[in-house]
């Protein structure tokens, strides 16, 4: 094979460079730092940066109050975003994203961990409240709306009724928990794709 043959070859796999207008916004939450890493209120960002590897993409770009890729997902230029404004304020970022680019509600997907589930459970909504979630709470303040898809993963509940929640969520996933994890955020991947193409109620029959 000859040298241009070779890289032509490389060309053709990668993958395209977005164009056009962004028309979705993809965000995990969770909060900034090694300290939190791999910790049950970061499960948004787990989801987002299991999809990274999965599309051979880096969240690094410092945009936004966030790290960000631009990317295309089944035909669609979207945007994937960690906000590094800490849970409390995810809304900053993602009200000054979507502003930008002009981003409906309708196509912003929100990933975020719900102690309400055991690790390995995965929810999808089209639109609700901020169910006490204060990264929730933050989003919906900033974008004046409630009407945005969301992916909850399940991150288990406080062990006792009497468990700090901060402290709870703010702690790291056990090695079995995190095992039972990994398919939530194969799906998670899944269903995003599904809402970019148009077919939440289809996401939601499958992974609900």
């Amino acid at each position: 094979m000859s040298l241009e043959e070779i890289f032509a070859k490389l060309k053709a796999q990668r993958k395209p460079e977005p164009a056009g207008a962004v028309e979705w916004l993809i965000v995990g939450l969770g909060n900034p730092g090694d300290k939190y890493a791999a910790t049950r209120h970061n499960a948004g960002f787990l989801a987002v940066e299991h999809l990274a590897r999965q599309e051979k993409l880096s969240i690094k770009k410092i945009k936004f109050k966030s790290l960000v890729c631009d990317t295309v997902l089944e035909g669609k230029r979207c945007m994937i975003m960690k906000p590094s404004t800490f849970m409390n304020n995810s809304g900053e970022a993602v009200g000054e994203c979507a502003r930008f680019y002009h981003i409906a509600p309708e196509h912003i997907i929100v990933i975020y961990d719900d102690i309400n589930f055991a690790p390995g459970i995965m929810r999808i909504r089209k639109k609700g409240s901020d169910g006490g979630h204060n990264g929730m709470k933050s989003i919906i303040y900033h974008l004046n709306s409630n009407a945005f898809p969301r992916i909850r993963i399940g991150v288990g509940a406080k062990p006792h009724p009497d468990y700090d929640l901060v402290d709870w969520v703010l702690s790291k996933f056990s090695e079995k928990e995190f095992e039972a994890l990994e398919p939530a955020l194969d799906n998670a991947c899944e269903a995003i794709r599904l809402i970019v193409k148009g077919e939440i109620d289809e996401a939601m029959n499958q992974f609900n």
